[in-house]
């Protein structure tokens, strides 16, 4: 086994149509209280490594505590906010540059907590392109970047493929001298690299990890060896948000979720990814995946203390957004936009 340590996949293709109906959904607040007392809240979640933090605080009975039920959407990073604002979902687990999209767009939303930080990005590469370069996972950067000039590439996200870009030209490769193929999804990445229809791809983990697992391909870059990706770096993560009139609706169960989400990210913090009970949250977070490579994906997050946010780190995350991988070109974001008061 190729020894190698995610990023995003995109969610189930069943979320579109999912969105779909959120989208005619009435808006207002559809949490409720049962006879338990306890409040239902519906939480956007994405399908991907990110959503750990909150499925592990719903494990641990962080989430019991505060007398809080959850629900699950898996949504698309195109229905996301569309779900929010409907009142379909709560909270929304949504990444950076779609929370900035939705502050572009004059949204009224919030984020109170991060819950995740860095790029668990993978390069994949086909055994037979490794073999004709001479690449293994162990390869340093430079002599990855160089193998990957002139070559095939696929994508299935703008943003990913301007990381690739960014990574390339970091160590002196023009990244418009590679051949890209844009494609669908992270599935249909790894389809066409197994079909030789691509030299490699890039994408959130874990299905780089997956695409080594299985013996299709060897991974050569992630964010250990593209720090340009890394949460040091980059400032970039996940957050946790609301709308802003939901948010000031119900400031006490607000503060309960994000007191459990912060409980869960420490723990995460803490302890090792082998660890059970993060092991047993990874696997209901991504089911089907081998231990190994979830594993090696969680321990590709940074995952925070404290789910404090700061003007600082904004700052960072904003340049990557919009700067770095251009994705919000018109983005920008004030003291109103997020804030620490629902942290313990």
């Amino acid at each position: 086994m190729r020894r190698r340590t995610t990023a995003r996949c995109l969610a189930p293709a069943i979320a579109v149509t999912l969105g779909a109906v959120l989208l005619t959904a009435c808006g207002g607040n559809s949490s409720s209280v049962g006879a338990d007392g306890k409040t239902t809240v519906s939480v956007g979640i994405s399908g991907n490594v990110f959503d750990l933090s909150i499925r592990l605080a719903d494990a641990n009975g962080y989430f019991d505590k505060q007398n809080i039920k959850i629900k699950y959407v898996t949504l698309t990073a195109s229905t996301g906010t569309a779900a929010l604002e409907s009142g379909s979902v709560q909270f929304l687990n949504s990444s950076p540059t779609g929370f900035l999209s939705a502050l572009s767009k004059k949204l009224p939303e919030i984020s109170i907590a991060t819950n995740g930080g860095g790029n668990p990005l993978g390069v994949v590469v086909s055994d037979e392109f490794a073999k004709k370069h001479h690449l293994t996972a162990d390869t340093p950067a430079d002599q990855v970047a160089k193998a990957l000039a002139s070559s095939t590439a696929g994508a299935s996200s703008a943003n990913t493929k301007a990381e690739a870009g960014i990574f390339l030209k970091a160590h002196g490769v023009d990244p418009g001298k590679v051949k890209w193929v844009s494609l669908p999804s992270p599935a249909a990445d790894k389809a066409a690299l197994t079909k030789g229809e691509v030299d490699w791809f890039i994408t959130s983990e874990p299905i780089p990890l997956q695409v080594q697992h299985q013996g299709d391909g060897v991974v050569v870059a992630d964010s250990a060896k593209a720090p340009q990706w890394a949460y040091a770096q980059a400032g970039y993560g996940q957050v946790v948000v609301a709308k802003k009139s939901y948010a000031k609706s119900d400031t006490a169960l607000v503060k309960g979720f994000a007191t459990a989400v912060q409980q869960a990210t420490a723990y995460l913090g803490a302890h090792k990814s082998s660890d059970g009970k993060v092991l047993a949250a990874a696997r209901k977070t991504l089911p089907g995946t081998p231990d190994d490579v979830l594993t090696a994906s969680v321990d590709q997050v940074k995952w925070p203390t404290s789910a404090k946010q700061d003007a600082a780190g904004w700052k960072k995350t904003l340049t990557f957004v919009r700067d770095g991988i251009g994705a919000v070109p018109d983005a920008s974001i004030s003291s109103d936009d997020w804030t620490n008061i629902y942290l313990p």
